[in-house]
Parts: C-alpha cells; sequence; structure tokens
C-alpha cells in the first residue's frame, strides 16, 4: 500500500503539473503560431495577388486602350482637313483618297466615313457621307445609303460637341460585334464656328475578345469587358455577349452585389474586392478598371481556391512538422522538469516571503553553478536593491508631499497678497475696477495691487518677474513691498519707479528683474499718470476708436541699471474709457501648434466689447485665451487688470 501511495504522489508531482502545464503552452503557442503563420502568410500572398491583379489589369487595359487611341488619333487624322473647306468642296476626292488610307493603313479600323450636313454640296444633295470598308479581303466604296442625321454615330458627338465612342452594336458583316468613334469638325468664320459634320470609322471589337480571354488565371479565372451602360462586349459564354448586361444578369440571380458592383463599374471606379455567388461559380476576386479611352469597365475574376492552395499546403506541412516536434518535447520537457522544480519551488517560498516584507528571510543554497544557482544569486541582489530601493521611495516621498505641502501654503499666501475682493471700494462710483491672476504653476512672479494712495488718487500695478517658481513669488513679494512703501507720500509714478528701481538693484546678487507698469488716476478729473518699466503697453479702449495701444515711452525693466531715471505720461480718461494691462501670459500663450496668441487676437476681442463691465472684459478675454489654447499646457503666468472710468466725482 506505501509503494502505491508513493507512484499516485510522484505521479502528481510539481514535475509532473510542471511538464504539463509546458505541453499545454507549447500547444497554444504552436497552434497560435501555425494560425498566425497561416493568417500572414494568407495576407502577403493577397497583397501579391492583389498587385498582381493590378499590374496584370492595367497592363491588359493599356494594351486595349493602345489600340483604341491609335483608332482616336486616326479619325483625328480625318477630321482635322475637314476643318479646311478648301481641301474638299473643289476637290471630293481628297476626302475618297483619305479615307481609302486610313482603312487601308489601320487594321483595327473596318471602315471610314465623314458625313456633312443637309445640302452641303448642293441644294440637290441632302446627304453626303462617302464611305470605305474592308469586305472579303478589298476595301470597297459606297455612300451611307440611309438618313444617317437621327443615327448616334452622327448626333452624340453633335450634341456633345467633342469625339464620342459609340455604344457597340452587331454589325452588317456576319454578325461582328462593332463599335464606332465619331469626332465632330466645323466651320470657322470668324470667332465662331459652325457644325458641318462628323468623321467617324467603325471598329470591329473581335480582337478585343482574344486581348480579354487570352489573360490567363489560373484554371477558371476569366475576364470580361462591359461597354458604358453595362452590356458584356467579351465574356467566355458567348450567350452573354450583347445579350445580357451585368444588370440583367444580377437581377436573374438574385444578387444585389453584383448589381452594386455593375454601378461602380460603369461610373468610373477602379477597385479589386471579393466576391462569391453563381456568376463566378466559387469564392473569386475581382479586379476592375476602366479603359481611357471610352471608359469601358474591364474586369479579371481571380479565383480564391487556386491561388491560396499553395499556402495551405504549406501550412499542413508545418502542422505535420509541429506534431513531431510536440512528442520530442514531451521527452525532453519531462527530464528537465524534474530537476529544475526543486529548487524553483525552494525560490517561489523565498519570494513569497519577500512579498509579505520579511527582507531578511534566507535564501536556498547553491548547489549548482546552472541558470538556478544564477537565478539565486540574482534573486539576492534583487532583494537587497528592492530593500534599499524602498526604504529611498520612502524617504523620498515624504520629502516631495512636503515639497508639496509647502508649495500649496505658498501659493496660498501668494495668492492672499493679491486684492481678490469685487468690487474692493463700493463707495467709489467713479470707476469700475477687477483683475485676476492665474500662475503657471504653484507660485510664480506676475503681480498687481491696486489701492488709494489719498482721498483721491488711486495706484494701479501690474508687474511680471523674470523666471518662474519659488525665487520668481519670493522676488515678486518683494517687489510688491518696495512698490507700496515707496507709493506713500508721492503721487509721480515716475518718482515711485525710480525708487523702487534703486532699491532692487542695490541686493540682487541672482541678476533677477521684473517689468512694471505703475499708474495713478485722480478720481475727481479723469487725469491719469503712468509709468512703464520694460512692460508690455497696456490697451487703451475709447468709444467710437478701436482699441489702441497705450502711449509710452522708454523705460527698461526694473533691477537691471543702477540709477536708471523713469519717466511719466500723462492722460485724461474720458467717460467710459477702459484700461487693460496685462502680463506677456497672454499674448505669448500657445496653442497646439506652438502658435502664439498674439496682440492682435487680443485687440480683436477687446474690439467685440461695448460698454460692458470690467469683470463681464476679463471673462471674455480670458474665454477667447482658453478657446485659442485648446487644451495646450499653460506655459507662463497669466495677469489680465482692467480698469474702466465712469466719470467725475462732484
Amino acid at each position: 500500500m506505501e509503494r502505491v501511495a508513493g507512484k499516485n504522489s510522484r505521479r502528481g508531482s510539481i514535475e509532473t503539473r510542471l511538464a504539463l502545464w509546458i505541453l499545454i503552452s507549447v500547444s497554444v503557442i504552436t497552434a497560435v503560431s501555425l494560425w498566425y503563420n497561416y493568417t500572414s502568410s494568407k495576407e502577403l500572398i493577397i497583397k501579391e495577388i492583389e498587385q498582381n491583379a493590378k499590374e496584370t489589369l492595367k497592363a491588359t487595359v493599356n494594351r486595349i486602350d493602345t489600340i483604341l487611341f491609335s483608332v482616336e488619333k486616326a479619325t483625328q487624322g480625318i477630321s482635322t482637313p475637314m476643318e479646311n473647306p478648301d481641301f474638299y468642296v473643289d476637290h471630293k476626292e481628297n476626302i475618297f483618297y483619305l479615307l481609302h488610307e486610313v482603312v487601308r493603313k489601320n487594321w483595327e479600323i473596318y471602315g471610314a466615313a465623314v458625313a456633312f450636313e443637309p445640302f452641303e454640296f448642293g441644294k440637290k444633295l441632302r446627304f453626303f457621307a462617302p464611305y470605305y470598308y474592308k469586305s472579303k479581303g478589298e476595301i470597297r466604296f459606297k455612300f451611307v445609303p440611309y438618313n444617317y442625321f437621327s443615327w448616334d454615330w452622327y448626333m452624340v458627338p453633335q450634341l456633345l460637341q467633342r469625339p464620342a465612342w459609340i455604344e457597340p452594336y452587331f454589325g452588317k458583316a456576319g454578325g461582328i460585334v462593332m463599335t464606332t468613334y465619331s469626332v465632330p469638325f466645323y466651320k470657322k468664320i470668324g470667332e465662331e464656328k459652325t457644325f458641318e459634320g462628323v468623321a467617324c470609322v467603325d471598329v470591329s471589337l473581335a480582337w478585343l475578345q482574344k486581348i480579354v480571354s487570352a489573360v490567363r488565371i489560373g484554371k477558371t479565372g476569366f475576364g470580361f469587358l462591359l461597354s458604358k451602360n453595362g452590356t458584356f462586349v467579351t465574356h467566355p459564354n458567348g450567350a452573354y455577349i450583347m445579350k445580357e448586361s451585368i444588370f440583367s444578369v444580377a437581377k436573374k440571380i438574385g444578387s444585389q452585389k453584383l448589381s452594386e458592383l455593375g454601378l461602380q463599374m460603369i461610373r468610373g471606379k477602379s477597385g479589386f474586392i471579393s466576391f462569391s455567388g453563381p456568376f463566378v461559380r466559387e469564392p473569386s476576386w475581382i479586379a476592375y478598371a476602366p479603359l481611357r479611352a471610352n471608359g469601358w469597365p474591364l474586369a479579371l475574376i481571380f479565383p480564391k481556391k487556386e491561388l491560396l492552395e499553395d499556402v495551405k499546403a504549406l501550412n499542413r506541412k508545418i502542422l505535420f512538422i509541429s506534431l513531431l516536434g510536440f512528442f520530442f518535447l514531451m521527452l525532453v520537457v519531462g527530464l528537465i522538469a524534474r530537476g529544475i522544480t526543486r529548487p524553483l519551488r525552494s525560490l517561489a517560498l523565498v519570494a513569497n516571503r519577500i512579498a509579505e516584507g520579511d527582507w531578511d528571510v534566507p535564501l536556498p543554497p547553491v548547489r549548482h553553478e546552472d541558470e538556478v544557482g544564477k537565478l539565486t544569486y540574482a534573486f539576492e541582489r534583487m532583494k537587497t536593491s528592492l530593500k534599499q530601493y524602498i526604504q529611498d521611495l520612502k524617504e523620498t516621498t515624504a520629502a516631495k508631499e512636503k515639497i508639496e505641502s509647502e508649495l500649496r501654503i505658498a501659493r496660498d499666501i501668494q495668492m492672499g497678497l493679491v486684492p481678490k475682493l469685487f468690487p474692493p471700494f463700493p463707495e467709489h462710483k467713479e470707476f469700475d475696477i477687477y483683475a485676476v491672476l492665474e500662475p503657471a504653476r504653484e507660485v510664480g512672479g506676475d503681480f498687481y495691487d491696486f489701492y488709494f494712495v489719498n482721498d483721491r488718487h488711486l495706484c494701479v500695478v501690474v508687474g511680471d518677474v523674470s523666471g518662474k517658481g519659488v525665487p520668481a513669488s519670493l522676488f515678486m513679494a518683494v517687489t510688491k513691498t518696495l512698490i507700496k512703501s515707496d507709493v506713500r507720500g508721492s503721487i509721480d509714478p515716475a518718482e515711485i519707479v525710480t525708487r523702487v528701481n534703486q532699491d532692487l538693484v542695490q541686493d540682487n546678487p541672482n541678476m533677477m528683474f521684473v517689468t512694471l507698469f505703475l499708474g495713478i488716476l485722480d478720481v475727481t478729473t479723469g487725469r491719469f499718470a503712468y509709468c512703464n518699466g520694460g512692460h508690455n503697453p497696456p490697451f487703451l479702449l475709447r468709444k467710437g476708436s478701436d482699441p489702441s495701444p497705450l502711449p509710452m515711452m522708454k523705460g527698461m525693466a526694473l533691477g537691471v541699471a543702477d540709477g536708471f531715471v523713469y519717466v511719466s505720461k500723462e492722460i485724461d480718461f474720458k467717460t467710459g474709457d477702459v484700461l487693460v494691462v496685462y502680463t506677456d501670459g497672454v499674448t505669448e500663450a500657445m496653442n497646439k501648434r506652438s502658435e502664439l496668441y498674439g496682440e492682435t487676437r487680443l485687440g480683436a476681442v477687446l474690439n467685440e466689447v461695448t460698454d460692458t463691465t470690467a469683470k463681464e472684459i476679463t471673462r471674455k478675454i480670458l474665454k477667447d485665451l482658453r478657446n485659442y489654447a485648446a487644451g495646450a499646457p499653460q506655459s507662463d503666468d497669466i495677469t489680465l487688470l482692467i480698469l474702466r472710468f465712469l466719470g467725475h466725482s462732484s
């Protein structure tokens, strides 16, 4: 009983299960590989078939077109002299000789004629249409013996005013399928031209059947040619020729797909499609394209079964070889599995302990310097590296969270430095002011401010510090503090900006600078004095005028040059005037194609703003800015300050 139990345990051992799962996996992989090989080979063969089909179709079309183009050229050679009445009015024999030579020199032309308008050669001669044609190896002559004015070969080119191929028909000469190519000719009098008649040639299409049937596509493939309205001109089944159209056949067999194919063909489309049905007996591909000469569709049928037979035979051989390899692999896997599963099981137990957080668990001893031994050494190095990495990751994560928390606090502090309560001075009805600041990062270098210097003077400031991040935000806070302290006791913008520049230059080891616009509005008179330190010129909106940049004087950024003296400028605000102050984060905003927003577009938006609040103007600018960016990341801080003068105070 103990021996039996031992045998059963060996049958259910990990070696057996490992071998079984490896063989199952190999079987699945082999099956997938065979399927992939078959589908890939099939796709490659189909692509090659499609390429060969298009090339064969193109070659056949070119061969037919070459003949048809020569017919067209010969017909043009007849019609061109007819444009000159001196050629034939007193020398009708010229017409006869020309027609005779065209028929004699062109094997593909059955007959040629020139048909004139009524009474062209006298009032008693209504019809004049000499015709040369081939009959029993000879070239014979006759006049067209009927009223040809209502026939297609005469009316169609006359109405279209251009050469035309006529639908094929059964000729009287032994029931041969023929077609006619007609070219109208005109008599020119000054700038006007008058229709004089038609030069035409009759072409036997027997050679077409030979060319199309000569295209060999396997054992059952074939080709056929349709006329412009879908009638079969050539087909292996003679019962179709000139008696059936592709649409009548589609109706008989009840194939909507064949009818749709016919529509594509007569519309001059080209294609390579899969097709099955009674029309082609077996599933096939159909390649089709129009002739360039007359637009008749040519189609070639490529039987799938014949063309894919080589792929199927190859895959049968591969399957047989794969089965032999499978049985051989069973033996090899059984031997290898027994030797490697024991140390692998030990490594698996250690891996579970490590996954549970026990980094000090010892690895099993290495008995052989084989792949399993190398794996054990690699596992030991991995354990040590992971332990160190997790420790470093914990420390890095804690530091990152601390920095992010501090940046959030810094952002809150920075945003607390700028006014956010609107309207800020509800007791003052002389003006309307609104501002917004959107940093590109957690903290930035843009800032704005506004406050009353005294009872009647409102100071507005917008600045942009060079760079981004924490250094820019600190420099911004220093600049803002200096401005506010220097404004006290002075209403001259140039004097204030000059003092602030001196303070920034004194201790600036990192050579940071700030562009600044500072203005002071006398709310009682509307007089606005301002100074610009290298900042973007604000826009001034006056009623009845387009937005224009505020006139500026030269002034560099603050913190650059020691002792630089700034200059102020003054304007008078009228009721309804609007001042738009912004940083370059507005005009240099980019879309996904890296195109700048620009001052032109900003001016266009401001041009649409009429008699609205400062907050609404800000909202419209920001909305247009976001629409332009279309999701592109913000590259710089965006600051807007809108000051709208509403009128003098009493």
